[in-house]
This record gives structure tokens, sequence and C-alpha cells, in this order.
């Protein structure tokens, strides 16, 4: 870590005030602890241990580096490859958020990349905080700490540079257990997949969380969380309908509750002059007798969002058409690979099958998120113009091949079924 840093460390009280950090990888680091501020965190099998040296990475296992720092966007540039050895290396940061995809670098060879994390925590005032669920206070998305994860074949990093952003433009995220950042393996959703597509000027701020309602959202201090930071030129993502369908009492259904919740979102942000932004609920694997169309079980719902989004002047992104499109294209059984259908034993302690339609997998956020990305592409909003140089037009009738997708596991696995469905 270069002088600067630990200079700064020395004259003010937390490490957590300094603005940019700056680590040599080549060289020892320590594990992390609160006291120091940063290091080697989560799991030690990649790092060699040294009373007078610190640690140090060995070999090709993936590791993790935290640093402690206050709510925010951070511009991360990392400086990936090895002298000594060839690297394959895919780099994600707090829950499982990917950001480079299968880098690889020969020996020798050095490759940058930048993209901007967004850290935060349950706190939104002196006096308000997101009221989280028990098992949300385990995901890295709501701790004290920005984490990145560096995976792959063999992991070769060589420097991190980190620098706290305050003017890129945020896109927030607002749903339920199809666009959450899923913690743990083998589940995943398409807000922890899109940040892949955006180049190192647009932070990705995923608020959504398992089995949540429109009305919950709000009720939990989300929207709140999101209005405490929200600002002109900054994009709000809305997908609701899994679990508002199954509300019950007076006023629930598609056509009151839910449209008043939507309207209470479009009112906050855009008081704040940012963009509003609707997607219909992805479909629920749930194909007709024949096994060759889907049966739509959201009723109301999409039709609903579309007339309150028709109403005030909203984009919608239709995820309802396109995930439809998308099953129908990989068929009753492969369209099975897309979601988290595991026979017993896959993974540790899973003494039985996983058969989830409705919860995807890492293939299927990663195609879900492309969606999303051409459905922005569709409503011609400006923030399309910060899309990597590698994103490619997508077609749900035309799937990737899942057999090619690569995904190198995280360490963290629960068979665990997330809230909602």
């Amino acid at each position: 870590m270069r002088k600067h840093l630990f200079f700064a460390a020395l004259l003010l009280p937390s490490i957590t005030l300094a603005q940019t950090f700056d680590f040599d990888m080549a060289v020892s680091q320590p594990v992390y602890s609160d006291e120091v501020g940063y290091g080697f965190d989560m799991i030690s099998t990649p790092v060699s241990s040294s009373k007078s040296k610190g640690t140090s990475l060995k070999g090709n296992s993936p590791f993790y580096f935290s640093v402690k720092v206050p709510d925010g966007n951070y511009k991360v540039k990392v400086e990936l490859g090895s002298k000594k050895k060839a690297g394959n290396t895919v780099v994600r940061a707090e829950n499982r958020r990917l950001f480079v995809e299968n880098a690889n670098t020969a020996k020798g060879e050095f490759a940058t990349y930048e993209f901007v994390v967004n850290k935060r925590s349950p706190k939104i005032n002196d006096k308000e905080r997101v009221k989280i669920k028990p098992r949300e206070k385990e995901y890295l998305n709501w701790d004290d700490k920005l984490t990145l994860e560096f995976n792959g074949k063999a992991p070769a990093v060589k420097s991190i540079h980190i620098e706290k952003d305050e003017s890129c433009p945020t896109i927030y995220l607002c749903g339920n257990s199809t666009v959450v950042d899923q913690n743990n393996e083998p589940w995943a959703s398409w807000g922890q997949m899109i940040p892949r597509w955006f180049n190192g000027n647009v932070a990705i701020s995923n608020h959504a969380e398992s089995g949540l309602t429109a009305g919950t959202f709000i009720a939990q201090n989300r929207l709140a969380k999101i209005m405490s930071t929200l600002k002109d030129g900054d994009y709000v993502v809305c997908e609701f309908g899994h679990n508002d369908e199954k509300e019950k009492g007076p006023g629930s259904g598609a056509w009151y509750h839910y449209t008043r919740n939507l309207k209470i979102f479009i009112d906050n942000v855009r008081s704040k002059g940012a963009t509003i932004i609707f997607c219909t609920p992805t479909q629920r694997r749930n194909f007709n007798d024949d096994k060759k169309t889907i049966k739509d079980t959201h009723g109301d719902f999409p039709a609903a969002m579309k007339a309150v989004a028709e109403r005030e002047n909203v984009p919608v992104i239709d995820l309802h058409d396109m995930t439809r499109e998308f099953f129908q294209a990989l068929g009753y059984e492969d369209s099975k690979r897309a979601l988290v259908h595991y026979p017993a034993n896959t993974f540790p302690g899973q003494e039985k099958e996983l058969a989830d339609n409705t919860h995807f997998n890492t293939y299927g956020a990663y195609e879900v998120a492309k969606m999303v990305v051409m459905g922005m592409k569709k409503n011609d909003l400006p923030i399309v113009k910060e899309l990597r140089e590698d994103f490619k037009d997508f077609n749900p009738n035309f799937p990737d091949a899942w057999d090619k997708f690569e995904w190198i596991p995280a360490s963290r696995v629960d068979i665990l079924k997330p809230d909602g469905n």
C-alpha cells in the first residue's frame, strides 16, 4: 500500500475517513480487522501467513479483500495479471455483484478494469434505519465494509485502487427475490448481474429484498434510504408483483394498493429530479399442459403496472413478456437450467432435490439482466450510453446456451429458499 494511506491513517482517528486507497497486492497485506480497517477477509485459503510480513497471495484460490468505508459510491480500479503465472480472474463485490467476467491474462500480461461499487449500511440518519430482516444481517450488502471477491480459475491481482465517487449517476433497484443481490449460491437475481454491463461511470445500488411487495418495501424504510441519497440524473428501477398478488384483505389486488404504491414511488423519485422505470414481474416456470407455452400466474398485475405507467408517462421494461419468451425458447426441460433445479447432494448439506420454478440461478439471472438492458435501450434511456463496449443486443427468443455459461461459485452456499415465490 502506498505511503499516503499510511500517513492518512496516522493523522485521522479512523481509516474510514480516507477517500482514496491503494493496495499493492504483490506485497504482504494484513488480515482484515476493524482496527486496521482493510485486508484479506472471509476466507483464509488464498494467503500464507508470516508474523513479520503479514499475509500474501498464494496459489489459485479465490480470496476476498475488504476496506472499511462510509456509505457511498466508490470507483474501483483493479489491475489484473501476474509476472509469475497466467490468470483467469472474475471480480465480484459485496453480495456477489458481477463486475469483471473471466478476464484472461497471459504470464507477464496485465489488464485494468474500472467499475463503481455502491456501499451502504441500514442507517438513514440519526433517527431512521432500514428495517432489514434477520437473515439480511449476514449480508455483505449491509455491513460497514466494501468487500471485493476475486474468483476464477486462477485469480491474479496486481493492485487495487478505491476512490470515493460523489458525482456518478446511480441506478437504484427496488424489488423482491427476482431482483435482490442474493447473498449465497446457488440463488441469483438480475440485479446482481446487471453491473457487469455498465462501465466505470455508473453505480448500481440494489435495495431489493426477497419476499417484499411494493408496500412492504416502503414500510421498511427502503424507499426512504434511497431518497436520502437520490439526486438529479439518477434512475430508480421498480419490479414488483410476485408477492403483491398474494396480499389479502381490503384494498388488495392489482388495482388499488398496488397501483397506489407505484404512484408513491413515482412521486418520490421525480421530486428529486430522477427517472423512474417500471419492470413488469418475471414469469414463473409454469408450463401449460402442452409443455410448450407458459401459463400466466400474475393476473392483472402486469396490466395494472402498465396502466399506471401510461397515465404517468413512465418507461416500462416488459420482463413479463421477455421471460415468457425465454422459458419457451429453452423448452420444458432446459428451462430448468435457468432456475434453482439441482439434484440432491449437489451442494453441501443438500439431502433433497431443489426444484424452484421462481428463483433464478446464475445463468438465468445473467440472461434476465440482459433483458433489462435491452428494455433500457428500447426506451432510449440516456444511461445506455454508459454500457460496456462488449454488450451485444439480446433476444430472449434466442438465449445464450446454458451449457456454455461459466460461473465459478462463491464460497457462501445456502440451500434455504429465499422468501417469496
